[in-house]
């Protein structure tokens, strides 16, 4: 996950001053030389990282930090602030025309992921807003890029407007026209893109935005070209003036420095970032949010978030009032487990609880063939043996195991989970967290339950 490293140098920095009772300025300026080389290691730029750390150690050095009961949380809240500033302050929305249809420009390099990211922020307006888009191939270049649009159009239900190899300023125009008179309300441009910022490329771009001039100019950068991504934005901006950037693949092994960088070197903000391959693995950029993700402090509001789309609100009262009356069965654990995968990895879960780093989450994972299995199992069941398992002999055992391509001990295994879950609910209802959770959640009560504890979650 991009920012791993940089959370733990930062982490570890703080360490040392959270260490110490009242602080010097020395040890502000040994912890702000450490900070320095930890932002540069992330590939932040050095101008960005140079006026970075001077605003830091000026606040941090006043008489109002050092002469406080907690200096290192002074400290923390500085760089905590100063980094939300830094990428922008406040999240930025979506500019929405007056008048219908919005139109978006998608613009980037081959390769960052101008469709797939399109087709996402369409599928977010769609799903979030009520809108009603409309995806247009404008790239007429690249090989298959209009059956791509399409392929990803139907798996969102969103139309998509082509007209084959022609003008792509002709297309622009066109989809633009279709939208009003069929009511689509967005209009996704999907623009072509070249591996390097050129003249002749630059020019269709300006050309297509003279023709229907877009309400909104997204630029899509690639998060794991570290500086490469920071220098494109520069480009693309001088060229098109941009309003925002979407940046993607933030979830892969990227040092995360172009988030850190791209709205200090252009002024455009960062308005969404994609967090992984599936279509709906889009989100709001929040620059608070992910300072207090970078700090190790969380981001409990996008948790919440994520929980409350993912999570069924007429399911969850029903199972809060079965959990009343003692009554969780197996057919609502089978629709935790589908609700809790319907989040996204378990590392993008914990990572978003405070005072979780990267490194507290090494050999633990949510095994998907464990969930797989144990769904095979319960889906193996009638429904009379999903409600009371105590039907479950030897011989419906056998079945199920047979039936689910399991064996039997897999079956017990389950049984013997949902047993301890069932005791866990008991004692949650009477409002007593038993002993035996207390271990499994940790020394210090951070961990999830399950880790280590023969739980897949």
């Amino acid at each position: 996950m991009a920012f791993e490293g940089l959370s733990e140098k930062l982490s570890a920095a703080f360490k040392k001053l959270r260490g110490k009772g009242r602080l010097s300025e020395a040890d502000v300026k040994e912890a702000m030389r450490e900070i320095r080389l930890a932002l540069l290691e992330a590939d932040v730029s050095f101008k960005v990282v140079k006026q970075f750390v001077a605003q830091v150690t000026e606040k941090a050095v006043g008489a109002d930090v050092l002469e406080a009961l907690s200096p290192a949380q002074q400290i923390i809240k500085i760089v905590n602030q100063e980094l939300t500033d830094l990428m922008g302050g406040a999240a930025a929305r979506l500019t929405i025309a007056s008048k219908p249809p919005t139109v978006v420009m998608m613009v980037g390099l081959q390769g960052a992921g101008k469709t797939t990211n399109g087709a996402k922020l369409a599928g977010l307006m769609k799903k979030q807003n009520g809108k009603r888009p409309l995806l247009a191939a404008c790239d007429i270049y690249r090989p298959a890029a209009i059956q791509q649009l399409e392929v990803v159009g139907s798996q969102l239900d969103i139309p998509v407007f082509q007209m084959g190899q022609t003008n792509p300023v002709d297309i622009a125009k066109a989809a633009v026209e279709h939208a009003k008179k069929h009511g689509n309300d967005m209009v996704f441009l999907d623009t072509a893109g070249r591996l390097h910022v050129d003249e002749e490329l630059m020019d269709e771009l300006r050309a297509i935005k003279a023709a229907v001039e877009p309400t909104e100019i997204l630029l899509v950068v690639d998060a794991m070209i570290g500086q490469d991504a920071v220098n494109a934005a520069k480009a693309f901006d001088d060229a098109l003036d941009i309003d925002g950037v979407v940046l993607t693949k933030l979830d892969g092994d990227a040092r995360g420095g172009a988030a850190l960088s791209i709205k200090a070197v252009t002024g455009k903000p960062i308005k969404f970032v994609g967090v992984g391959e599936k279509l709906d693995q889009i989100e709001v950029f929040h620059p608070d949010r992910m300072a207090g993700r970078i700090l190790g402090m969380g981001d409990m509001l996008s948790l919440i978030e994520k929980a409350e789309q993912s999570f069924d609100q007429k399911k969850a009262l029903e199972l809060q009032e079965k959990l009343r009356k003692n009554k969780f069965t197996l057919t609502d654990f089978y629709d935790q487990m589908k609700q809790l995968k319907n989040m996204g990895s378990l590392s993008d879960i914990v990572g978003m609880l405070p005072g979780v780093k990267a490194s507290d989450l090494e050999g633990a994972s949510m095994d998907t063939k464990q969930l797989q299995r144990m769904e095979a199992i319960i889906l193996s069941m009638t429904p009379a043996e999903r409600e009371d398992p105590k039907l479950l002999n030897s011989s419906r055992k056998k079945r199920i195991a047979a039936g689910s391509g399991t064996q039997v001990v897999d079956v017990n295994r389950l049984l013997k989970q949902f047993d301890m879950l069932q005791a866990m609910t008991k004692q949650f209802t009477g409002g007593k967290m038993p002993k035996s959770l207390r271990k499994m959640m940790g020394k210090k009560g951070r961990g999830m339950p399950g880790m280590g504890g023969g739980f897949p979650f």
